[in-house]
């Protein structure tokens, strides 16, 4: 695509019984939205139109079977199916999450054949799309074997971002997994990103201990110490800036994470508990380290209050504004590394409207 084109923003509808079609819905009730973007949802149109009278909205789609026949400044609908859904709103159902399943598989498709520019996924129940045929933890591992690259999960927010040593893993299994070889991979993944994708050219990376206190020299144990503060030690003599490991209770408490552009958790809920309790509603999940841009809302599928047209689109909304600025970052960086004197080329700006 050209610079002056509008970015096509792929939509995978999530768990039908949640308040997914609700934030989707919500965010392009606002018609500037398609000013910048074109929205092209995979699910039905007759599906959406029910959603659409369900949240008593006035929204107009535009029905296709191919993401080729896509028209812009109007919403898309993908026909992946055409028979009629039984809709419960809040309840756990493994035939609804087949419909998920089958909205995602045909929004990576169109990723992949470059068919739509960006990935924005609506929340899934992990628990009702497993089957035969999808045996994945959740969304971040099912882009890692269909997408070039080695994903890594990045929750992004306007004052912080934190990465994950590792994500849907057991908390009795971490220390098992981290070894030297996974930190030094995985903070290579996350420098690169905020490089390419958040054009930052020389990022101040935090990382957080394993243990508490960092292991308190081996009292509360040796992984600090044994494995690492090595990698940390040969990451920092190749050139990265990289600090810690920082004892993970007093270091958000403390306001210590405004001084670096990310945190690196060493565990999921260690990680994921301060970032949703600092920027919860407007945070977003950014699958780093991958050929394509996708991102999600930093909320799950919420059954309590799905149909209640109480749902807040915001962290929707803004994963699609942060989906459209990583795609232009990664555009602008292509072009620099690709022409190292072009320096004076203003930025594109995207303003979020409330």
């Amino acid at each position: 695509m050209t610079k002056n084109e509008k970015i096509v923003v792929g939509i995978s509808i999530g768990d039908l019984n949640g308040i997914g079609s609700e934030v989707v819905l919500k965010t392009f009730q606002d018609n500037r939205m398609l000013e910048f973007c074109t929205p092209v949802i995979f699910a039905s149109v007759k599906l959406m139109s029910f959603f659409n009278k369900s949240y008593d909205l006035d929204l107009k789609f535009h029905g296709i079977d191919n993401v080729d026949a896509l028209v812009h400044k109007k919403i898309n609908v993908v026909n992946v199916w055409k028979e009629p859904v039984n809709i419960e709103f809040g309840k756990e159902d493994t035939e609804i999450g087949a419909y998920a399943v089958k909205s995602l598989e045909a929004a990576v498709k169109s990723l992949k054949e470059s068919k739509i520019d960006v990935l924005v996924t609506a929340p899934i129940n992990k628990s009702n799309v497993q089957s035969e045929s999808f045996k994945f933890p959740g969304h971040t591992d099912y882009l890692a074997k269909e997408l070039e690259g080695d994903s890594l999960m990045l929750m992004i927010s306007d004052e912080l971002k934190v990465g994950l040593l590792t994500d849907h893993v057991a908390v009795k299994d971490v220390p098992g997994t981290i070894t030297r070889e996974l930190i030094e991979k995985k903070i290579n993944i996350i420098h690169k990103s905020l490089v390419e994708d958040f054009g930052i050219i020389r990022p101040k990376i935090a990382v957080l201990g394993i243990n508490p206190h960092t292991g308190d020299n081996g009292v509360i144990g040796n992984e600090d110490d044994t494995v690492l503060r090595p990698a940390l030690d040969n990451i920092r003599n190749n050139g990265k800036i990289v600090m810690g490991p920082y004892a993970a209770d007093s270091f958000f408490g403390s306001g210590n994470y405004k001084s670096f552009d990310v945190v690196i958790a060493s565990y999921h809920d260690q990680g994921l508990i301060p970032f949703k309790t600092l920027a919860f509603g407007n945070g977003v999940n950014y699958t780093a380290g991958l050929s394509k841009v996708r991102t999600s809302p930093d909320h799950g599928t919420a059954y309590d209050v799905a149909g209640k047209n109480i749902a807040n689109p915001d962290s929707f909304k803004e994963a699609v504004f942060q989906a459209i600025q990583i795609f232009k970052k990664r555009m602008d960086y292509k072009e620099y590394a690709g022409n190292p004197l072009q320096t004076n080329r203003k930025k594109p700006v995207i303003k979020k409207n409330s």
